[in-house]
């Protein structure tokens, strides 16, 4: 009888432990370190990792989330995290599956690193890793007793660093704000002082860094070849994408201020006059892969007089009408599609939906300090900033609502200005011209974000454009995914073909 009664328990047991998420009171106490408390600033957003992996530092990647934003939080008191604070948002309780011997590894960050969207960033604070074994009710006890550091470009002969205070931007944001890029030299530079080189802007992924240059140069496949008489004779310049919403996307906007006119007008000169290069050799070009993709072709449209040429591989969505999936100018949410599906954000190169729009902005809102994707510094926060208008309150307006996300076409009809495929068609006569010869995309027809979609159709209109007729060169490979075929080598290699047939 005691053996059955046993069994019975344990069925119980198991069976509140599948409905976890119904009935986990999790509780962190969560301290600041003495010597973290200069550097503490209130108002940030708290946010605990919580994963079953111990490969990696739970604030790389969780499974379970939970973040708050503390209100009136002193440094010098703890402040309790609590997992069924309505205040609060969490994610991935609903999908866990427990067993009561499942060991836990948790972490907490502190994100409060105003002038820069991410959670990563330098000047955020973090605690240690702990774990503990699984349980519904666990108190926990964490201390922000770390600080993340100001990234570093690595030390090379061969790599030069540029720094400057942007006027426009310190003028925009009425404090100072500053213009980074890494550049690697070819390796025949110091040997040719008077030679004027190609030189090519490599736009980053989304919240790319000019410290990407450090993963080129430690990378010996590639510096093995770079180093050579035979590489590609080219100045290869890392931008950088810091911004308080998250990607600047490199251009002028409402809520970032006018990075656009700062890159060029500021930073571009500034390198170019370091590395020797004159303007009127014609040879500056672009080139990047994902958001990058999107930023190099979106800067060579917006300055076709400035740019020479660029190189775009995997853009995100270059049309708005084929927002991924989503026409934004005539859905009624990014949620759920006009056949009341759940919208998918993301897929396997077979089709394999993997992630909802959904659940894509309920990680951005969990991420932010407003509970919704305004400063999540993610995806969708960035575009939002870039692409929308500024709002009453001085924060990026929202074109989706972060809850039900239906759609504010007022708003989304001012994110017109940056929907590529419109500014051709409707300034073609006097863009066409200028962009002859200018530009190259490469797609994966099985793209993981669906941005083959709106490639497509910018691919639809060029092929219909008369004087001039376009020239772009738009590829597509079949069943290749997002940005599978982006390799610095090869674009490097294919700018240095164009530069040779001049």
């Amino acid at each position: 009888m005691k053996r059955a009664n046993f069994i019975s328990l344990f069925f119980i047991l198991l069976s509140h432990l599948l409905h976890a998420q119904d009935v986990i009171s999790w509780k962190v106490s969560i301290a600041v370190a003495p010597e973290m408390r200069q550097s503490f600033i209130e108002g940030g957003r708290l946010i605990f990792h919580v994963t079953k992996q111990h490969e990696r530092e739970p604030r790389l990647r969780s499974e379970i989330t939970f973040g708050v934003t503390p209100q009136h939080w002193e440094a010098n008191l703890p402040f309790v995290l609590d997992s069924k604070d309505k205040n609060g948002l969490t994610i991935g309780l609903d999908k866990l599956k427990p067993n009561a011997s499942d060991k836990y590894y948790f972490q907490v960050v502190y994100k409060q690193n105003i002038d820069d969207g991410q959670e990563n960033v330098s000047g955020n604070l973090y605690s240690n890793i702990d774990s503990v074994s699984f349980s519904t009710q666990i108190q926990l006890s964490l201390t922000l007793n770390k600080i993340i550091p100001e990234a570093t470009v690595i030390k090379h002969e061969f790599v030069k660093l540029v720094e400057i205070k942007s006027k426009y931007l310190s003028e925009f944001s009425s404090k100072p704000r500053y213009l980074k890029a890494a550049i690697l030299l070819p390796s025949s530079y110091f040997e040719n002082p008077n030679k004027t080189y190609p030189i090519c802007y490599r736009a980053a992924g989304l919240n790319g860094r000019y410290t990407a240059i450090n993963g080129l140069v430690n990378n010996k496949d590639f510096t093995d070849w770079w180093f050579t008489k035979t590489a590609p004779q080219i100045i290869y310049v890392f931008l950088d994408s810091q911004g308080p919403y998250g990607d600047t996307y490199q251009v002028d906007s409402e809520n970032n201020g006018p990075c656009g006119k700062a890159l060029t007008e500021e930073l571009i000169p500034e390198i170019e006059k370091q590395v020797r290069y004159k303007a009127d050799s014609k040879m500056r070009f672009l080139t990047g892969n994902s958001t990058g993709g999107w930023v190099s072709l979106g800067l060579q449209i917006l300055y076709p007089d400035f740019f020479d040429g660029t190189w775009s591989y995997s853009p995100d969505p270059v049309d708005f009408e084929h927002y991924g999936l989503i026409n934004i100018y005539e859905d009624e949410s990014i949620f759920y599609n006009r056949y009341g599906y759940l919208q998918p954000g993301r897929r396997t190169i077979y089709g394999e939906p993997t992630f909802s729009m959904k659940d894509w902005i309920a990680g951005e809102n969990l991420n932010s300090r407003t509970g919704n994707y305004l400063v999540s510094g993610g995806q969708f926060g960035a575009y939002n900033a870039v692409f929308g208008p500024k709002g009453s309150d001085g924060l990026p307006s929202l074109m989706f609502d972060p809850i039900s996300g239906k759609i504010d076409h007022n708003i989304a009809k001012q994110w017109e200005k940056y929907d590529l495929k419109k500014v051709l068609e409707k300034n073609w006569s006097t863009l066409g011209p200028k962009l002859q010869g200018k530009i190259w995309i490469w797609m994966g027809d099985m793209d993981g974000l669906y941005s083959n979609v709106a490639t497509r159709f910018l691919q639809k209109f060029m092929d219909k454009t008369e004087n001039p007729k376009s020239d772009a060169k738009i590829s597509f490979t079949a069943m290749a995914g997002h940005g599978q075929e982006w390799s610095d080598k090869a674009v490097l290699t294919l700018i240095a073909e164009k530069v040779d047939k001049k």
